[in-house]
C-alpha cells in the first residue's frame, strides 16, 4: 500500500482521499474488547497480556476466560496448538516480499533495546545502507513493528530505531529457543532474571505508547509537548546516564520518567535514590538546559513514600493512568 498505492508517482497521484492508520489497541481498548468477550481480567493481568501479545485483536481474541495471564500465555504462545507459537516464521514473509531484510532487521533491534541509529540497524542486520534500507525500514515502521524516536538533542539524522511490536520482541526472548513448551511454560520463564530485564524494556514501550495518557494524567495535555528518550555513552571518568522517557513541554519543564514495572507497591532504597539524583544531576549538566527538571515516576501499583522519595519524585503515575478511555481532539 505505501509503496504501490500512497507513495505511487504515476496515476495513482494525488488520488487519495483519506489515510487511515489502523493503529494496534491501547490499554483501554484492550480491556474493553476482553471484556466483551466476557474475559474479565484486571488491569495488571491486562497489562501482562498486553505486553506479550500487544494490541493486536486477531491475537487478543485467543485470550479465554477463567484463565489467568500466565495461562493464557501459556496456551497462546508455548502450547503445541498455540495460534503464536510459530507465527514469527510465518508473519514477515505474508507481509513483505524478501522479508529476509525484515527479520534481520528486527533480530538485530531485538538485540539493542536502548535502539540502534540507521548506520548501526545496518551494520547489525547486514542489510545494505541505500534505497534498501530506507524502504524496508519504512515499511517496518509504517506496519507498526518498530519506532522511530529522536533522542532530546539530537538531530532528525540521529534518531534511533526501537522494536516496538510486542510480540516480536517477547518471541526473541523466550520462544526462539524452544527451551520450554507447554503448561507452565511461562510461569518457569517468568521466575528468570530475563523476565526482569524484558518487562522492564516492554513497559517502557507501552508507556511511550501513551503518552497521550500520561500528558493527561499529569494536567498538560493542552500543552504542547515533545516525547523523547536520552541518552548519554560515559567516556573515562564521566558517568553515562540513560533516560526511559521525558516530556519537554512548552510550559518551560521537563519532566524525566523512571518506568518501573513491579508486582507490589515499589519502595525506593538509598541507593536507588541516589543513583536517581545523579541521574538528574547529569543530565542537567550534560544537556545545559535551562528548564525546569522535573522528576516523575510511572509503576504498576504506586510509589511507597518514605525518606529516600520525599523531595525526590514530584510526581507519579501507576498503571492504571494508562487505562484512561481513549481522549478524542
Amino acid at each position: 500500500m505505501i509503496r504501490k498505492v500512497v507513495h505511487h508517482t504515476g496515476g495513482l497521484h494525488n488520488r487519495i482521499t483519506r489515510r487511515i492508520f489502523l493503529a494496534p489497541f491501547s490499554l483501554s481498548e484492550t480491556a474493553d474488547y476482553l471484556s466483551s468477550r466476557g474475559v474479565g481480567l484486571d488491569h495488571y493481568q491486562t497489562t501482562q497480556i498486553y505486553m506479550a501479545l500487544g494490541g493486536i485483536p486477531h491475537y487478543l481474541k485467543e485470550v479465554k476466560q477463567g484463565k489467568s495471564a500466565a495461562q493464557n500465555i501459556d496456551e497462546i504462545c508455548f502450547s503445541d496448538q498455540g495460534l503464536l507459537r510459530d507465527e514469527f516464521q510465518k508473519l514477515y514473509p505474508a507481509l513483505f516480499t524478501n522479508a529476509e531484510h525484515h527479520i534481520a532487521i528486527i533480530r538485530a533491534l531485538g538485540k539493542k533495546w536502548k535502539g540502534l541509529t540507521r548506520k548501526q540497524v545496518a551494520a547489525s542486520s547486514s542489510v545494505p545502507e541505500g534505497g534498501t534500507l530506507k524502504r524496508v525500514l519504512e515499511e517496518l515502521e509504517q506496519s507498526g513493528f518498530i519506532t522511530a524516536y529522536r533522542p532530546f538533542g539530537k538531530a532528525k539524522k540521529g534518531q534511533l530505531y526501537r522494536l516496538t511490536d510486542e510480540y516480536s520482541l517477547f518471541y526473541l526472548q523466550f520462544m526462539q529457543q524452544k527451551r520450554l513448551s507447554g503448561e507452565g511454560a511461562w510461569h518457569r520463564l517468568s521466575q528468570t532474571a530475563a523476565f526482569k530485564g524484558w518487562s522492564g524494556y516492554a513497559f517502557e514501550n507501552i508507556c511511550l505508547k501513551h503518552i497521550r495518557e500520561i500528558k493527561h494524567a499529569l494536567g498538560v495535555a493542552g500543552v504542547y509537548t515533545e516525547a523523547s528518550t536520552y541518552y548519554h555513552q560515559g567516556e573515562g571518568e564521566k558517568r553515562g546516564v540513560q533516560i526511559d522517557l521525558l516530556i519537554d513541554r512548552n510550559d518551560h519543564v521537563i519532566n524525566l520518567f523512571e518506568i518501573k514495572f513491579y508486582n507490589a507497591p515499589f519502595m525506593l532504597t538509598k541507593a536507588e535514590a541516589k543513583a536517581l539524583r545523579e541521574k538528574v544531576a547529569l543530565f542537567q549538566s550534560y544537556t545545559q538546559t535551562k528548564k525546569q527538571v522535573v522528576l516523575s515516576m510511572i509503576t504498576t501499583f504506586g510509589l511507597l513514600s518514605n525518606a529516600h522519595s520525599l523531595g525526590l519524585v514530584h510526581q507519579e503515575l501507576t498503571l492504571e493512568d494508562l487505562f484512561i478511555p481513549k481522549i478524542r481532539t
